[in-house]
């Protein structure tokens, strides 16, 4: 039997050793669907609950073990569901491939079923590499460069198919005007090095400072090693955005943890005090957090010069690989023997999680939120693999999860999309099938769409050699992040209206599917809970009611924020009086303890 386009495909991503699409059927993809089931299914067709899930979970994939992910959907209102997921990788810079059907040529223009105009719906997010296959012999060459430039760029590339193109008989391009060829699969890799003269200015501008600070964000994740010793030399805390919350272990004395609205205090002292910022892989958006400006002498090391000096006055801005240009700066470096600032750093940092135990340790009506995550804490296997969230479950996940040994996290960090934790989980553990991953999840996030993919979850936990995965949900009835942000942001009282949420028993509904289901509604059975549910041989979904007004405070809560709570409060907010309390009991952990 002739090979066709759409066997082509499968064959040439095999090639890439793609061992698993992320997707969702349609007729505008039958001819792909029908050559994974005479491919024997390989690449593997994971298929998800909707199409958005399925980028979710590509991007989850990517996250997780650095390849690039690969989803697929059909024609029209598939390929529309794609996109938020596909705009949460561009946003948080990671590699995915997308293939979109498209209907038959013979039909485009005409206003047929289906039929969007997806080069228009695809250029912004797809901006790096978008092409629609018109003749076969377009491909390998459009496919290869969709994956190269997605590995490259980091970023989310696009292939979009014809339905009936995906049958026709596969032909390669020939050596021949206008036909473009292609070379073997395989990403190059090289090593990127600032100059000798960039990196001898910028040694002289941290060598200049006393009080020296790091802020390290994904793009250090590879240079731990590194970042430890030049902290060290230097006599320097390290600060983590949250997108790089994995990139070194918390139990290192000097690492303040995360940083901005969802920070840590000893984060936010680091910044206001510092004379001297390193920043090494992140593009933290919020400048607000970093040093008054003038304050500090500064120097940036990124491999994208796209995202060199845009959010601080950086004197000394090094393009380069995180790991081989601290490797060339380290020899010019000077150890400060003056370890006064080093001391007062981890006092700090010995001071903040001292302050959130006890934060964690508030009682609240039924669970403290901050408790489960801090329980998780002291439990969490060295090399599991956290999601959380958007939502007031991703200030706990940032403050009070404690990553160590080879943890790896993650969450919607620049889109801040709802509804991407259980999704990313199912990534991940196709990322890493050998190890324990926990999703904290948002009850809002878990109705939107994380109770579906239970479905998908259940479907093929099979697959994976540790089948351990732990669907923790914050059940507080409420869509708490927004509330807080009426409150402290708008100066508005909750509206219950938009914000409560229907109740249902999360446990009840992962029983009712085959899963085991655990409900927790008293915080002394919060421990063991944890407990059973990391020891389990399947996937678990962990339902613990919480209370929605514990406050997500930042440690540096600004005057405004406060008096526009209290307006809030006094317009007739229906949790008024409660929410006073626990926010008084909870602020009050940082000064008495």
């Amino acid at each position: 039997m002739a090979q066709t386009v759409a066997d082509y495909v499968l064959s040439r991503l095999r090639e890439w050793q793609v061992e698993q699409v992320f997707a969702y059927p349609g007729d505008g993809i039958n001819g792909l669907v029908s050559a994974f089931g005479k491919a024997g299914n390989a690449p593997r067709f994971v298929q998800a609950r909707h199409e958005e899930m399925a980028a979710f979970e590509a991007v989850g994939y990517a996250k997780f073990s650095g390849r690039v992910g690969v989803c697929m959907a059909t024609s029209g209102p598939g390929a529309i569901h794609l996109l938020n997921g596909l705009y949460d990788a561009k946003s948080d810079h990671v590699p995915v491939v997308a293939i979109v059907g498209q209907t038959a040529r013979s039909a485009m223009g005409g206003s047929y079923q289906q039929e969007v105009d997806l080069q228009s719906l695809f250029k912004d997010v797809a901006s790096a590499y978008l092409v629609e296959v018109n003749v076969a012999e377009q491909l390998p060459n459009a496919l290869d460069r969709a994956m190269r430039i997605a590995h490259a760029e980091r970023t989310v590339t696009a292939l979009i198919i014809p339905a009936d193109l995906q049958e026709e008989t596969y032909s390669p391009p020939g050596h021949e005007f206008k036909h473009v060829p292609s070379s073997a699969p395989g990403f190059p890799y090289s090593r990127v090095l600032p100059t000798e003269a960039e990196i001898m200015r910028a040694a002289e501008v941290l060598n200049s400072g006393s009080r020296p600070a790091i802020l390290i964000g994904q793009g250090a994740r590879n240079a731990a090693a590194q970042v430890e010793l030049v902290a060290d030399i230097l006599g320097a805390g390290v600060a983590k955005a949250l997108l790089g919350k994995d990139a070194l272990p918390d139990d290192l004395p000097f690492v303040t943890g995360s940083i901005g609205l969802l920070g840590t205090r000893a984060s936010y002292e680091l910044m206001r005090d510092c004379d001297t910022l390193l920043i090494v892989g992140s593009n933290f958006p919020y400048s607000q957090f970093l040093p008054a400006l003038g304050k500090a002498r500064a120097v940036q090391i990124d491999l994208d010069p796209k995202f060199i000096g845009m959010r601080y006055p950086t004197e000394v801005n090094l393009v380069g690989d995180a790991a081989s240009t601290l490797d060339a700066l380290v020899p010019h470096l000077t150890r400060n023997e003056k370890r006064e600032w080093r001391s007062t750093v981890e006092q700090n940092v010995a001071r903040w999680w001292e302050t959130i135990e006890a934060q964690a340790m508030v009682d609240a009506d039924p669970v403290n939120p901050m408790r489960i995550v801090h329980e998780l804490s002291s439990r969490i296997p060295e090399d599991a693999i956290v999601t959380a969230d958007a939502g007031s479950a991703a200030n706990w996940y940032a403050r009070h999860l404690k990553m160590r040994g080879r943890m790896r996290g993650s969450l919607s960090g620049t889109l801040a999309t709802m509804g991407s934790a259980v999704p990313y989980a199912i990534g991940a553990k196709f990322a890493c099938p050998d190890r324990p991953v926990i999703a904290l999840v948002g009850d809002g996030a878990m109705q939107m769409n994380g109770m579906a993919e239970l479905l998908t979850l259940r479907r093929y936990s099979p697959l994976w050699t540790d089948q351990r995965c732990v669907i923790c949900v914050f059940h507080n009835n409420d869509l708490n992040q927004v509330t807080w942000e009426l409150r402290a942001m708008g100066g508005a009282p909750k509206f219950e209206e938009s914000q409560v949420l229907p109740d249902l028993s999360y446990a009840d509904f992962a029983r009712s599917i085959g899963l085991t289901g655990i409900a927790v509604d008293k915080p002394e059975d919060l421990g063991p809970a944890w407990d059973r549910a990391l020891a389990a041989d399947g996937p678990v979904v962990l339902d613990v009611r919480c209370d929605p007004e514990v406050p997500p405070i930042p440690p540096h809560a600004t005057f405004d924020q406060m008096v526009a709570t209290t307006e809030a409060l006094l317009k007739g907010d229906p949790d008024a009086w409660h929410v006073v309390a626990e926010g008084v009991r909870t602020k009050l952990k940082e000064f008495i303890r």
